[in-house]
């Protein structure tokens, strides 16, 4: 590792030689292409077909492109001041951070900085990167540096740096769902991006994903993206899976690039990646947080989400974005103070849990933390649900995107002239063009679309049998009064997807060979405040969540 970071140094420094005789014109070389063929191969042979890669490097994505326009001001940013800020900013809330500001420590400039520095340290050198970076937001130091100007009381969010998975919508950046066809799209902010900006927080940039959020190719890697390349998860690159589709979501706010990250769900993508990499995520409640301005699956099931490394960042950031938005018509707003009833301690004391007996017999690491959970005072009611069928799941997907990405298309693209999509059947035909490069696993999701012939009848009676069956699969919340039903990672992620039930994933620990692994908290609609006090009261106990051994520097 050393030998690497030296290297980079010494280009780096060879590289401001030469920028003292260039003009801004002149061409610079941060990043070069590397034959990722024998990465490739190694995995070939890996149990999990999910982990048997096609590429690693994106085809399409210059990332000199993406660093260069910061890069001058980066380079001016020493290692004497990263080390004097590191101890004050790895793996700290935001509250600590904000403290920090307050008392002179540093600037928020300097705080972006210092994770400019760190993905510049971490995501050039090929051996180390994440491809977790899709895009920076060129005038995020202007932005901090007018916010030093401004600072008094504001929203906690004020001055932290976040980065957005690339299907939000953003004006300074091109917003692509990670695929070709929409490589060059250009948005204005989604509305959850407004409501952070007019609280004062900073757009870092954009985070890698799983390719149209999952859904195009079958069985084929978590965090893979024509634009981005394979996401890589930082507690093991290339051994354990990022999960998806909010993967660089995850991957990123692992490795401490940001303060935190916005995700996006339709059933698992945030929770899937959050565990993986073993942050903090947050499905909210359909509704809670508008979608307007995020390219959709499905606007039945959709929701953007908080991604971050604890429980106190997540209500900070989701109190952020909230908001009543009558673009979305399932936008339900947010009456109550959410920050103060998410932060209002509580005791594990205070909580009934839904424990899975089956779930216990078959992890270990599940077992121990409900055992920690009943030892320091929880009521744990252990249960079996029913196998309860999610009949015509697909169906719902296929026919919301059907309707829904026209939509989107035509109401957020601004430059129709370059982007030359406007249906399903047309990202189809694009993506046959060159397949080689387009859709190198294929895209039998999206064919599956084309080829869906139910009804509009049978669409709604799907729609509404799936969200029955989803709120019986818990209903052993009513019948016992449970606060949340725990689960593990994503496991049951489809049932609160069509219930339209809240999940929040915290970490609880790492198996012997190291892959994080989360407790779920699955509650009732709108129960956030709640889900986010139990989370903490959770983390509070467990202290489990470590940074990745590789990105401690």
């Amino acid at each position: 590792m050393y030998k690497n970071l030296l290297f980079f140094f010494i280009l780096i420094g060879f590289i401001s030689c030469k920028q003292k005789e260039a003009t801004p014109k002149d061409d610079v070389v941060l990043w070069t292409p590397y034959n990722d063929s024998s990465e490739v191969a190694a995995s070939a042979d890996n149990e999990s077909p999910r982990m048997r890669y096609k590429f690693i490097q994106s085809k399409v994505l210059d990332k000199n492109e993406v660093f260069l326009p910061l890069y001058e001001e980066v380079s001016q940013y020493t290692d004497e001041k990263y080390e004097r800020m590191k101890p004050l900013i790895l793996e700290q809330d935001i509250p600590t951070i904000q403290n920090h500001i307050k008392s002179g420590e540093f600037t928020y400039e300097d705080l972006v900085l210092f994770y400019l520095h760190r993905i510049y340290k971490y995501e050039l050198p090929n051996n180390t990167t994440l491809n977790t970076i899709i895009a920076l937001n060129p005038n995020v130091l202007e932005e901090a540096r007018k916010l030093d100007a401004n600072q008094g009381d504001h929203h906690p969010i004020y001055g932290m740096p976040i980065l957005l998975k690339d299907n939000i919508g953003t004006s300074e950046m091109k917003t692509t769902a990670g695929a070709i066809a929409l490589q060059q799209s250009q948005t204005d902010d989604a509305f959850i991006v407004k409501r952070l900006k007019e609280k004062g927080a900073l757009i870092l940039g954009k985070a890698n994903l799983s390719e149209w959020a999952n859904f195009i190719c079958g069985v084929c890697p978590n965090g893979q993206s024509a634009v981005g390349g394979q996401t890589l998860n930082p507690y093991g690159r290339r051994v354990f899976d990022t999960g998806g589709s909010s993967a660089g979501s995850g991957t990123s706010t692992a490795a401490n690039y940001a303060v935190g990250a916005v995700g996006t769900e339709t059933s698992g993508s945030i929770l899937s990646p959050s565990s993986q990499n073993s942050v903090v995520g947050l499905k909210p409640t359909i509704g809670l947080l508008s979608r307007t301005g995020i390219v959709p699956i499905s606007s039945t099931l959709d929701t953007p989400g908080p991604m971050t490394k604890n429980v106190t960042d997540n209500a900070i950031l989701l109190d952020a974005m909230l908001g009543k938005d009558n673009e979305d018509d399932k936008s339900v707003g947010q009456e109550q103070d959410m920050l103060s009833l998410a932060m209002d301690s509580a005791s594990i004391q205070d909580f009934r849990f839904g424990v899975m007996t089956s779930l216990m017999e078959a992890d270990s690491i599940y077992a121990a933390n409900v055992k920690a959970l009943r030892t320091a005072g929880a009521e744990i009611i252990e249960f079996e649900p029913e196998n309860i069928p999610l009949d015509g799941f697909v169906t719902l997907l296929n026919l919301d995107m059907k309707q829904d990405l026209p939509s989107y298309i035509g109401a957020q693209v601004k430059n129709k002239d370059v982007v030359t999509v406007d249906s399903v059947e047309d990202v189809v035909k694009f993506n046959q063009q060159d397949s080689l490069v387009r859709i190198p696993y294929g895209q039998e999701r999206l064919d599956g679309i084309l080829a869906d012939s139910t009804t509009a009848e049978q669409f709604e009676e799907i729609k509404i049998n799936l969200k029955k069956s989803g709120r019986a699969f818990f209903n052993i919340m009513e019948e016992q009064d449970l606060d949340a039903v725990l689960s593990i990672n994503n496991y049951h992620a489809g049932y609160a997807a069509v219930a339209e039930y809240p999940a929040l994933t915290v970490p609880m620990g790492y198996k012997a060979d190291g892959e994080p692994e989360s407790l779920t908290f699955i509650g009732k609609p709108l129960s956030e405040a709640q889900l986010l006090r139990m989370g903490k009261a959770f983390e509070d106990l467990t202290k489990a969540r470590k940074i990745p051994e590789g990105y401690k520097n």
